[in-house]
């Protein structure tokens, strides 16, 4: 027997109904032809195993304590999902009665294993082969099916998968008890839940209202000055141009090169009113534009959130109706946004099914030029799956809802742009030199609109008057400066972040991080999560309470912004999270090792817990810890080894980072020099610190011992500190 393992029902189906009949139905199966060539085709749910809760390992740890952290497993073990248990049943017996079995997960990470962890569950010896299905239409699945890989080949994007989930079992779990237990013993409720990707998003979100709720309008100053031509033309106009600042002035410029002192601003007005000067610069050209690439699921869900202000998670739950039940579009978790080359020769038939799918469309696919080519169609920029297109399915399953036609409409506008024309600008741009001082003049115009006639735009509240063209001068030709003005404006805090807003920043994380080299290795990866999950992160930060909704904005809880202020900068920024990405992704391509990947975060999860420095405290909840020992290199967190030299702080990312402090570098600034003095109770090492009341000495080994003890001019006094 012939057995096809699909991801969820739907695929099942679709694989079903490209396999010859008769079909048969049975519960969780679908048989499929008759004699040595059926086949019967039936399906996981999701992932039907998930990884063992730790009372599994270890029956002490189905209680949390903190002296059973961190807690390893020495062999990773699975079970199954309550839910389905049925289904795994089914596919049980099956399993065992198959010849040859076909793996047919979605064409990701997850995808991948999620059956091949149910195939290794039951121990099967059958050849197994792979299918990637992104479209599931009957032609696109006949074809997929009928052109099977060996799925070793797949291994690889499997051993990457299984390192993610191992690693967020070993991360979440430990640190989301460690803090939690920490913050129980200081008497807080709940559940404050620490996980490598949902905490780094919720610190973006603390990050922007801290620098919203502190932010301190400055004014500063913008120069424009109206010029004409001195030989002046019958039908030439004045133009007006903008100072461009100054290197000279560079002390009364901020970071973003606006001018803060107002007497510079008058000065300089004073030095070119009436003046002659001369255009030092004159452009004008006809620029081309090409059409954006057709959508991912991160750009879907960015333009669906700008345009139609849905959140990701809708926006997800949409595009996958689409495929599943209407079938319409292709597989919608991609992160890809080129398309196979051989994809090019069924333009016609997608075309043919936009307009009759939208029929508001009809009129741009009757105009679209099918001899047109872009830089779409790439088969080196794909890999396991596509970027999102139509299919040449005629008519949905039903009526679409409001959203479907939404998304579908914005999906096919995104692929008839590849068969519109070049959009073409109209640009131009005068430097004027009056005295020392330059001032610029632009214009922009769209000459022809090629495919930006297919772009959806936002409706603006207020219209813009047109600015009039710039005169036609060139390069030498003088000019008078006969008015000028100043216009005071004053600085503006970053707006709140929306669901559009954070999904951008999720996708582009390098922008949020300060160390040059991370961020150059970080723009070669696909940021905080993936495409297929980045939604129920979000979705998850605010079932936990981190985030709440003030009307489109995105905020932080008070819960959210305590959690964010207590943990280690390298846990709640996104710096670890977007490495883990990139070793990842090296797994996926053989490079990497998921073992040394395991151990080396290992290592990282026992700093995090046996270091006090990462336990939040009554006195420092809400604030950040400004001790954390980090690495000079990449900034991860650093962890205490013993050397031929003596003890020293490593890197926990050791051995992919090497990087290394001394003891002494690293010791806490509490004022003192002197050798540490152990707790009289548990004799660890006490620590100086400051509360409310002043100064005083508690053991390093809190929360597990709670000793202190009264600080001495700088010392810790012989008698024990009284409660408070």
């Amino acid at each position: 027997m012939h057995l096809y393992i699909a991801e969820k029902p739907s695929l099942g189906r679709a694989i079903a109904a490209a396999l010859p009949g008769p079909h048969q139905k049975g519960p969780g199966w679908i048989r499929c032809g008759q004699g040595d060539d059926a086949a019967t085709v039936s399906w996981c749910i999701g992932h039907l195993l998930e990884p063992a809760e730790p009372a599994r390992y270890n029956p002490a740890w189905k209680k949390w304590r903190q002296e059973d952290l961190p807690m390893f497993p020495e062999k990773w073990e699975v079970m199954p999902k309550d839910s389905v248990r049925q289904q795994l049943k089914v596919l049980d017996s099956l399993i065992r009665k198959a010849d040859t079995i076909t793996h047919a997960g979605d064409p990701d990470r997850e995808g991948q294993l999620l059956v091949d962890e149910v195939i290794r569950y039951f121990g099967a010896k059958s050849p197994v082969h792979r299918v990637l299905i992104n479209d599931l239409t009957p032609t696109a699945v006949a074809k997929a099916i009928g052109s099977p890989k060996d799925n070793s080949e797949f291994r690889r994007l499997s051993h990457s998968a299984l390192a993610r989930q191992r690693a967020d079992w070993l991360y979440g779990i430990n640190l989301t008890r460690f803090y939690t237990l920490s913050y129980q013993q200081q008497g807080e409720q709940g559940v404050y839940s620490v996980g490598r990707v949902q905490t780094p998003v919720l610190g973006l979100v603390v990050e922007r209202d801290k620098t919203i709720e502190h932010f301190e309008p400055k004014p500063y100053y913008r120069i424009e000055a109206t010029f004409r031509a001195q030989e002046e033309e019958a039908d030439q106009q004045p133009f007006t141009a903008r100072w461009v600042p100054d290197e000279q002035i560079q002390d009364y410029l901020d970071e973003e090169n606006r001018l803060l002192d107002r007497a510079t601003a008058e000065r300089i007005t004073s030095d070119v009113q009436g003046r002659p000067g001369k255009i030092t610069e004159s452009r004008f050209r006809d620029r081309p534009e090409t059409p954006p690439l057709p959508l991912s699921l991160s750009a879907l869900q960015i333009e669906a959130g700008r345009l139609f202000r849905m959140g990701a998670k809708d926006v997800l739950d949409t595009a996958q109706n689409l495929y599943e039940r209407h079938q319409l579009i292709t597989y919608p978790r991609s992160d890809c946004r080129y398309l196979p080359e051989g994809h090019y020769n069924q333009r016609e038939h997608v075309i043919h099914a936009i307009g009759k799918v939208a029929p508001d469309l009809a009129e741009a696919c009757g105009k679209s030029d099918l001899n047109r080519r872009t830089a779409a169609w790439n088969d080196k920029q794909v890999d396991a799956h596509h970027a999102i297109i139509p299919t040449s399915r005629l008519s949905p399953s039903g009526k679409l809802s409001d959203a479907e036609e939404k998304i579908y409409g914005l999906i096919s506008r995104y692929y008839l742009m590849q068969f519109a024309a070049d959009a073409i600008h109209r640009e131009g741009r005068l430097t004027v030199r009056v005295a020392e001082h330059r001032f610029r003049a632009t214009e922009t115009a769209i000459l022809e609109p090629g495919w930006k006639s297919l772009e959806l735009k936002l409706r603006e509240n207020r219209s813009t008057p047109e600015k009039a063209p710039l005169p036609r001068l060139s390069q030498g030709e003088p000019v008078f400066c006969e008015d000028n003005t100043i216009a005071e404006r004053k600085t503006q805090p970053p707006q709140h972040f929306t669901d559009a807003t954070l999904l951008s920043a999720m996708t582009n994380i390098a922008r949020f991080v300060t160390d040059t080299e991370l961020r150059k290795t970080l723009r070669e990866t696909d940021g905080l999560g993936t495409e297929a999950t980045r939604a129920a992160i979000i979705d998850t930060l605010f079932k936990r309470d981190y985030l709440y909704r003030d009307s489109r904005h995105i905020r932080a809880t008070d819960k959210g912004k305590a959690l964010i202020g207590a943990l280690p900068e390298s846990v709640s920024k996104p710096d670890r999270t977007a490495v883990w990405e990139a070793t990842l992704e090296s797994i996926r391509r053989g490079e990497g090792d998921p073992r040394k990947f395991l151990e080396t975060l290992k290592e990282e999860i026992r700093g995090f817990i046996h270091s006090p420095r990462n336990a939040p405290s009554s006195d420092r909840v809400g604030e950040p810890l400004t001790d954390q020992v980090h690495c000079p290199k990449c900034r991860a967190p650093m962890t205490e080894r013993e050397g031929k030299f003596g003890r020293f702080f490593a890197c926990t990312r050791y051995p992919n980072c090497k990087g290394t402090r001394p003891i002494e570098d690293s010791a806490p600034r509490d004022g003192t020099g002197q050798k540490p003095v152990p707790c009289p109770h548990c004799f660890s090492p006490l620590v100086r610190r400051k509360s409310k009341k002043g100064w005083f000495w508690g053991c390093s080994n809190f929360p597990a011992c709670r000793q202190t003890l009264d600080d001495d001019d700088g010392k810790p006094a012989i008698r024990l500190r009284k409660s408070t």
